[in-house]
């Protein structure tokens, strides 16, 4: 049985392992909220916003994110792989999500500004069409990945294996082209 709650705001709150289980939130407002000990299972957040929270080694399996927004929240060795992919859409603004991964997802809604994205795993995942704007994409790895028509020229330290990822139609910055040849073993000075 689902629990369904409305319009509702929750403020610095530590939730438990499995507290959340089971319920469905819309339009609801989390505010300095710490779910890193939560193992999320059968959850459903839809025109929810958070601001500072805490996901940090979550355990998100079968959560459906419809459009949600994050600012300023903390998604460290976050896995997204498990989230149910139907109407998927997550807007991160300001958030840390080093060492996520987000393997194999169709990510088309998403978008990235001013976020941390250090060894993120985008492997096979579709990103195409999405602005990296102003992101640090530090060992983030694309392999497989379809990268067409994304906008990379506002991020960097990104490396993208050319003969590995889909990458036509994509914009890269002059400087952060370099991130494209480092596979190649090609120094640009």
């Amino acid at each position: 049985m689902s629990h369904y709650i409305l319009d509702k705001e929750y403020n610095q709150i530590v939730y438990r392992i499995d507290e959340l289980n089971h319920f469905e939130f819309e339009a609801c407002t989390f505010i300095n909220c710490d779910f890193s000990a939560c193992n999320f299972h059968d959850l459903t957040f839809i025109d929810c916003n958070f601001t500072n929270c805490n996901f940090s080694q979550a355990q998100i399996n079968h959560v459906k994110f419809r459009t949600v927004f994050f600012n300023s929240c903390q998604f460290k060795e976050v896995n997204f792989a498990m989230c149910d992919q139907l109407i998927f859409q997550m807007h991160f603004k300001d958030c840390i999500l080093d060492f996520a991964k987000m393997y194999a997802l169709k990510l088309k809604q998403c978008t990235f500004y001013n976020s941390s994205l250090i060894a993120v795993d985008f492997m096979k995942a579709d990103v195409s069409g999405i602005s990296f704007a102003k992101c640090d994409l530090y060992r983030a790895e694309f392999d497989e990945a379809n990268a067409q028509k994304s906008d990379f020229s506002s991020s960097t330290n990104y490396t993208i294996n050319p003969k590995q990822t889909k990458i036509k139609k994509a914009i890269f910055s002059l400087e952060g082209a370099k991130g494209l040849l480092s596979h190649h073993q090609i120094i640009v000075e």
